[in-house]
């Protein structure tokens, strides 16, 4: 059976996976630098390009022996590799490696958008799923409600028009003093709290399907100040709980109007246990299948850079080598 080595390096982690022709994932390795950056509040991308540089050739090792293969001859089909959007030097090590690898094995190089992989992650789990999707694709860069008539076939409904759900939970988190990444603590916090405790706007509550989460920050900022004695686990609680009814609100709304067959989160905020909760109550409601990955597929990762190669392999054929970066790239 033909198999496709994935390289994933748009951001701080950085991944290579085995996957054959079914999306069978046989290997998935994922290193991640987050330690690095801690302090700093955020991912410094000079950090992030060196830890790729220094780990690129041993993840990709350990995907190809993990799923049986030889280094030097791994009779791949292709390698597929992130070229964007995400950290222009991150990008270019994930580049860099991924057409050396094909030049040296004499194989197809393809170039897949990280957002379209996203899109893909709910059919490693859930092969035999049935289309149209309505997905959910959260993260520390992107929010955005896409429709998925199938594998490669999509159309962004809404999209944020400021900050990202996962960019206001970390910017959010720093000023509460959390630490770095945001998400994971507001969550456990937000367990202990009450939602509401914190009077916070709605946001973007008219009827289009694009979202906002930069005025809802500044809110929260505001208020904290303003009530002082509304316990920090409140406060998390609240916060949470504006983010999630803003994401579900609009979900909803998409469902309302597109006749689909399930709905599927994706992203790293796809981790997010209210966020989870709240999608599987509406899809539920809407008596529609639910595709909530696994905590390991909401991360980046390469398993689903590979899926998303497979598909553009066979529609599109391989890339060239001046495949160039595209730091700002979008689904399209």
């Amino acid at each position: 059976m033909s198999l496709i080595l994935g390289i994933e390096t748009s951001c701080d982690e950085t991944a290579a996976a085995v996957l054959d022709e079914r999306l069978n994932v046989r290997s998935s390795i994922v290193e991640s630098s987050i330690e690095l950056h801690r302090d700093f509040g955020g991912v410094v991308p000079e950090l992030a390009g060196r830890a790729h540089v220094d780990v690129i050739g041993s993840v990709v090792e350990r995907a190809l022996t993990t799923a049986g293969l030889s280094v030097t001859e791994p009779g791949l089909a292709a390698v597929a590799v992130t070229s964007g959007p995400g950290l222009v030097g991150s990008l270019l090590v994930g580049l860099s490696a991924a057409k050396a690898y094909a030049l040296v094995w004499d194989v197809p190089l393809v170039g897949v958008n990280h957002l379209e992989g996203h899109l893909f992650a709910p059919l490693l789990e859930h092969p035999d799923l049935a289309w149209p999707v309505l997905s959910l694709l959260v993260s520390g860069g992107h929010s955005l409600l896409v429709l998925c008539e199938g594998p490669g076939r999509f159309r962004v409904l809404g999209e944020t028009i400021d900050d990202a759900a996962g960019e206001a939970y970390d910017k959010v988190a720093r000023y509460l003093g959390l630490g770095y990444p945001g998400g994971p603590v507001i969550d456990r916090l937000a367990g202990a709290g009450t939602p509401g405790a914190l009077s916070l706007p709605v946001s973007m509550q008219g009827p289009g399907l694009d979202l906002s989460f930069s005025g809802l920050k500044s809110a929260l900022v505001r208020a904290a100040a303003a009530h002082p004695e509304v316990a920090l686990a409140d406060v998390a609680a609240s916060f949470q709980a504006a983010v999630v009814e803003q994401l579900t609100r609009k979900l909803r709304a998409a469902l309302a109007s597109h006749e689909v067959a399930g709905v599927a989160l994706a992203g790293g905020v796809a981790a997010n246990s209210a966020l989870r909760a709240s999608v599987a109550d509406l899809a539920e409601e809407f008596a529609l299948a639910c595709h909530l990955p696994s905590l390991a597929m909401c991360t980046d990762n390469a398993a689903m850079i590979a899926a998303a190669g497979w598909y553009r392999l066979g529609a599109y054929g391989p890339s060239g080598l001046d495949l160039s970066a595209e730091p700002n790239g979008v689904l399209a």
